[in-house]
């Protein structure tokens, strides 16, 4: 399943599963509900850790909405669908995950994933496979615990996963979805994703003490309407969206609600749990866009890096958040005067051969005096001490190597001025690459060696350049990065944030210089293993867009300084962070 009309044709056979699943249990009415288009945003249910450990049962399901679509849905105890895990920096997080989808001959084996000391869970991957993949968390690779390479839970099979949130996982947003490499986008775009609360921000970030949070999933899916001529093509989205799963369809947009009171701050917390389609978002006052003070990007609080244990505010008119990204921010809610209040998502300039991303609105804000409408509880400062220096103190005296990496794709788009002879994909799709310079342009294989290897201990200085004429989104698993420059310019240090998502512009196909991110990697926690890197357009991952890192634990004699140099080239500064344009 190495391009586009595999992934297709996986995606078909998911949604025959789907079917049959729904004809045979009569279970349509009663798994992934989904609200009704224009629908108040309701927040997700929420699960709370107690006495150190969050325990839940979490049974995925798949139903075929009204459309045709496919969805997919972790469902915990009393029907709650995608819920909110809230949990404290040490705490055990303990999931049994049963796939609750049919056995038979429409799910039969595809792809033999993993055998002997790899294995976790079924060796052989199906159409109707699930895992979870703990996002942003810097937790260890292992079986049971955030790995993703071999975890296979198959239907009828129950899986557990058992593993510790770090005691210095800074406080913030992070979020858990499907991650079977080959069938990621479907499930994600499905809605098999929700969000994970490490608790504490406002021990941190004080601004945040008090206010009512709102959690808000952003989510991508099939269109429901998909246009009957190709003359209106380039205003249609290549996919729809939802906001809490309130359905916001092209080509009527009709948002969904927000309630807030006149005047009052909320804290807006924001994943992008999309699979494809990115977000720009903006809070619209009769027209005018407002003030965003962000307190967290991928949960790490904003000017934590300085190991201050104080954060700072900063304030933007819009944000753009990649696929798989989070941003946390604060809003004041309009006034009685305003008479028209909206959230919204620019269009995004993908490139030539990227998606097409409209401007759309996802909520109307109306006023209310109902205290019920106010999202509860508020933000409250957690008893103890928060860790707010995980990244903290990293300076160019740390660094132990650099590589220079770069995304590409054949044959649509191509690999800029380095196509390599013989290496174009089968007909019928597009390959994508995410290569280390000096290897080959090879699409991820499960069972594939790691491209690059290092030490715990190490600190690296990653360039990833983007050769092809279309965004693309880096995401490394277990930990998190600096960005130190984007497109050759320097970050300041005192606004390097930390991010484990960035968004990589595309090349034009004509400059010399590819766009690029610096970012520096931070393998100084106690991640050893093998995990993955790739862009997280989903697509592009499902495509070949991965590839596999290796942790070794930090030995004596070569340690991590010139070990970890192996499989990299020569750096060149570059670029970071998120540069993609609106239209």
């Amino acid at each position: 399943m190495s391009n586009r009309l595999n992934r297709i044709v996986a995606a078909f056979a998911v949604l025959a599963v789907a079917t049959f699943s729904c004809l045979a249990t009569g279970a349509m009415a009663d798994t992934c509900k989904r609200p009704l288009v224009g629908s108040d945003i309701k927040p997700p249910p929420d699960i709370y850790s107690q006495n150190g450990v969050l325990s839940v049962t979490l049974d995925y399901f798949t139903t075929v909405d009204a459309w045709g679509r496919t969805l997919f849905c972790y469902v915990a105890p009393g029907g709650m669908e995608s819920p909110t895990l809230h949990v404290n920096p040490g705490d055990k997080i303990e999931i049994r995950l049963r796939n609750k989808e049919p056995t038979g001959a429409l799910g039969s084996g595809v792809e033999q994933v993993s055998a002997g000391r790899v294995a976790c869970g079924s060796s052989t991957m199906m159409q109707t496979s699930i895992n979870i993949h703990f996002h942003g968390m810097n937790v260890k690779p292992r079986c049971h615990g955030d790995e993703v390479i071999h975890t296979i839970v198959n239907p009828g099979e129950t899986f557990a996963y058992n593993f510790r949130v770090p005691t210095d996982e800074p406080p913030g947003l992070y979020w858990y979805h499907a991650h079977i490499h080959g069938i990621a986008s479907p499930a994600v775009q499905g809605g098999a994703s929700g969000a994970i609360e490490v608790e504490g921000i406002a021990n941190l970030q004080p601004a945040v003490a008090g206010l009512p949070q709102r959690y808000l999933v952003f989510r991508d899916e099939p269109l429901a309407y998909p246009p009957k001529h190709g003359k209106v093509q380039h205003l249609v989205p290549f996919w729809d969206v939802s906001l809490n799963y309130v359905p916001i369809p092209y080509p009527y947009y009709k948002p969904a609600v927000i309630k807030m009171q006149a005047g009052a701050k909320e804290f807006w917390r924001f994943v992008n749990a999309s699979a494809d389609t990115v977000a720009d978002i903006k809070v619209l006052y009769d027209g005018k866009p407002q003030p965003l003070q962000i307190v967290a990007f991928d949960g790490v609080p904003t000017g934590s890096q300085d190991g201050t244990h104080k954060g700072t505010i900063i304030t933007q008119s819009d944000i753009l958040v990649p696929t798989a990204g989070r941003v946390e921010f604060i809003v004041t809610g309009p006034s009685a005067g305003v008479k028209e209040a909206r959230l919204i998502t620019e269009r995004i300039d993908t490139g030539p051969a990227g998606d097409v991303d409209t401007q759309r609105p996802l909520a109307n804000i109306r006023l209310t005096t109902n205290l019920n409408d106010i999202p509860k509880p508020v933000v409250t400062p957690v008893a103890g001490n928060v860790p707010g220096d995980r990244f903290a103190d990293v300076d160019d005296s740390m660094v132990t190597a650099h590589r220079l990496l770069f995304f590409c794709e054949l044959p649509i788009g191509g690999c800029g001025r380095e196509v390599p002879a013989g290496k174009h994909p089968p007909s019928g799709g597009t390959t994508f690459f995410i290569t280390v310079n000096g290897q080959q342009n090879e699409a991820y294989q499960v069972n594939e060696p790691p491209k690059i290897v290092t030490y715990k201990g190490a600190v690296e200085d990653w360039t990833i350049e983007n050769r092809a004429q279309e965004i693309h989104e880096f995401h490394i698993h277990q930990i998190h990065f600096q960005v130190i420059a984007v497109n050759g310019v320097p970050v300041p240090e005192k606004k390097r944030q930390w991010y484990d998502t960035y968004q990589v512009g595309y090349w034009d196909g004509k400059s010399k210089r590819y766009p690029s991110i610096t970012v520096r990697m931070d393998f100084r926690g106690d991640v050893v293993g093998e995990f993955v890197y790739h862009c997280h357009i989903l697509d592009h991952e499902d495509g070949g867009m991965m590839a596999n890192i290796l942790v070794l634990p930090a030995s004596g004699g070569g340690g991590p300084t010139h070990q970890a140099s192996a499989a990299g080239g020569k750096v060149k500064k570059a670029s970071a962070g998120g540069t993609a344009t609106r239209a």
